[in-house]
């Protein structure tokens, strides 16, 4: 199957990533199927282990994070992707309560026969700026 960095896949991704840290959540919350499922990790200690199903359980964890990034500083750094999955490798900036912090992150998306967010898995740090 061929991957390329404009596909379909990587299209939703990116308009996903574009909704919800400029926070309109509304927007992001169109991009989801409804049974999407989310996980995020990270070794630091900023954060507990998240694994969500559903819309709404999703949008309560994705506003609660989002709220804290600084809008307009989502740079996408690479992107690979077909028909149903997308790779975006990240950054934003965000004020997690003790000072501004970079987030680099790898974000992995699944896509559903309706081109919606099926699945979301999520690896990042907190790089001190």
């Amino acid at each position: 199957m061929p991957t390329e960095q404009l596909s379909p896949a990587v299209a939703v991704a990116r308009a996903h990533v574009n909704a919800w840290s400029n926070h309109d959540f509304d927007a992001a919350r169109s991009s989801l199927a409804a049974d999407v499922r989310v996980t995020a990790t990270t070794t630091q200690p900023i954060m507990p282990d998240t694994d969500l199903t559903g819309i709404d359980d999703y949008m309560t964890g994705l506003v609660h994070f989002a709220e804290a990034v600084v809008p307009g500083s989502a740079q996408v750094i690479a992107s690979i992707g077909d028909q149903r999955n997308a790779l975006l490798l990240l950054t934003v900036e965000a004020n997690l309560g003790a000072g501004k912090v970079t987030l680099p992150a790898a974000r992995l998306y699944q896509l559903d026969d309706n081109e919606k967010i099926k699945a979301e898995q999520v690896v990042f740090y907190a790089a001190a700026d």
